[in-house]
């Protein structure tokens, strides 16, 4: 039976030794980036740039989406094709009431299975943001953005 004092390889122990990553003097391994650089950004939080820019775009054009919120969620909620024309919604709109702001919706996991490419990916929400303020407004997707 070993003692608690040595490892299972029979070698004692050396106090304060501790065994890491610097084995062989290279310096502790860090981050391959900083945080501030994209490629340490999760898919998630890329998504949210590509929402963020598609509203920043379209309020420079539109100051009345200043009291507009924007959320990102996941999936729709359950029953959700019923209060849409897809099967699978890719975004919402909440109208204003009682104190509360007017709302869009915009739905990640849907988007992503639909444009795995990051540039077919912003090129989709960005139409789908201005699809749902055409919605808001009641104008025309093509006059919100004649892009």
């Amino acid at each position: 039976m070993q003692s608690s004092a040595e490892p299972r390889s029979g070698r004692p122990s050396r106090p304060g030794r501790r065994r890491g990553r610097d084995r062989r003097g290279r310096g502790l391994r860090g981050p391959l980036a900083p945080p501030e650089i994209p490629l340490s950004l999760t898919r998630a939080e890329q998504f949210d740039e590509l929402v963020l820019d598609a509203v920043e775009r379209l309020e420079r054009r539109w100051p009345q989406l200043s009291g507009v919120e924007f959320a990102v969620e996941e999936v729709p909620p359950p029953g959700a094709e019923l209060w849409s024309d897809e099967p699978v919604p890719l975004g919402r709109v909440v109208q204003a009431g009682r104190g509360e702001p007017a709302r869009i919706v915009v739905y990640r996991r849907p988007l992503e299975v639909r444009a795995p490419v990051r540039a077919e990916l912003g090129l989709l929400v960005h139409d789908i943001v201005v699809e749902q303020v055409a919605d808001l407004l009641g104008l025309d997707p093509e006059i919100i953005d004649p892009e």
